[in-house]
């Protein structure tokens, strides 16, 4: 297949390669020139230095050469591009191709899904080539060949099998489920559990706490789930589960990572530039936050997140509060 692909971060460079080294013509797009440029001429992501990209995959910054007859169209941007790429991808003729996300993340003050904002953007009549990759998996690793396990889905059944088969490969396990809106939720609210899992180990709190505010993460990420419209028992999955695990405790996640600088001092704005690439968690925490408040839903470590990032309070304050909080029977 030709496969426009839109999206140079590591993550896209990863699985522009992979796709590649399936067989497939892969023409990868940055909107910066110059950054096409390195790109074809090292064939290597400054984030993942001595991995070469496949020898299907090209670099381009020209967004029509990159639609024109695509096959398929994967997208590994941030949450706050989905929209702006999408209307460009209008703005230069449009696709009838099917688009595959790959990005993480809930819109702010719509509190739209991905896959709903595409659907807004290009209309119904392509809800049916609207299709979704998650699931734990750093770049780091996949681009290693490592194993890796991830979930698919679409809003049509077939094209769900289409994405699987794409990306299935020896060391990348695709797992088919048919709630898209459960998948893509999962992707985005674990970043903002794993933010939290960052700050409890810059104060020096064990794994006791890590493993306490995983468990109530992904009891409050079930929660605000229904809301949504999804089935909770999807978050017990790959894109649930498996995702809030490799994030909250892996060296390679950038959101626990943001987390632990807090500890150490740093502005949200200071640990985001020293991590250099976007940090999901911190746009997303205030989408759930509206989103649960709109629900009538409490999210306690949201909003402690929110809190931290956006209002100032100190992260040891934080913890403490959560751990004031009244305690209630579990109900899983």
């Amino acid at each position: 297949m030709k496969i426009g692909y839109l999206g140079s971060g590591s993550w896209g460079f990863c699985l522009a390669s992979l796709l590649g080294s399936l067989g497939h013509d892969v023409m990868l797009w940055t909107a910066r020139p110059e950054y096409a440029e390195l790109l074809a001429k090292k064939r290597e992501h400054p984030k993942m230095p001595h991995f070469k990209a496949d020898a299907r995959v090209e670099f381009t910054s020209d967004l029509r050469r990159t639609l024109e007859g695509a096959d398929m169209l994967v997208e590994s941007v941030t949450s706050m591009g989905i929209r702006p790429v999408c209307e460009e991808i209008l703005a230069a003729g449009g696709v009838t191709c099917p688009f595959i996300l790959t990005s993480k993340g809930i819109e702010q003050n719509s509190g739209l899904l991905l896959p709903e904002i595409v659907l807004q953007v290009f209309g119904e009549s392509y809800r049916s080539k609207i299709g979704y990759l998650s699931g734990p998996s750093h770049a780091e690793e996949v681009i290693r060949k490592l194993p890796t396990s991830v979930v698919c889905s679409s809003y049509e059944p077939e094209l769900m099998l289409q994405v699987r088969d794409l990306f299935q490969a020896p060391y990348f396990r695709v797992y088919p489920n048919a709630d898209i809106a459960g998948v893509a939720f999962g992707g985005a609210m674990k970043n903002v559990i794993a933010i939290a899992c960052g700050i409890a180990d810059g104060l020096g709190f064990g794994d006791n706490t890590q493993a306490a505010l995983m468990t109530r993460g992904l009891h409050e990420m079930r929660k605000l789930s229904v809301a949504k419209g999804c089935n909770p028992e999807t978050l017990n999955g790959l894109s649930g589960l498996g995702d809030l695990c490799v994030t909250c405790l892996s060296k390679w996640s950038r959101n626990r990572r943001f987390g632990h600088l807090l500890t150490e001092g740093l502005t949200p704005q200071s640990a985001r530039e020293k991590i250099g690439m976007v940090v999901e968690g911190a746009y997303a925490c205030i989408s759930a936050l509206q989103l649960g408040r709109k629900a009538h839903i409490p999210t306690p470590i949201t909003e402690a997140v929110h809190a931290v990032i956006y209002e100032g309070l100190a992260p040891r304050d934080a913890v403490n509060a959560l751990l004031q909080r009244a305690i209630k029977e579990e109900h899983l």
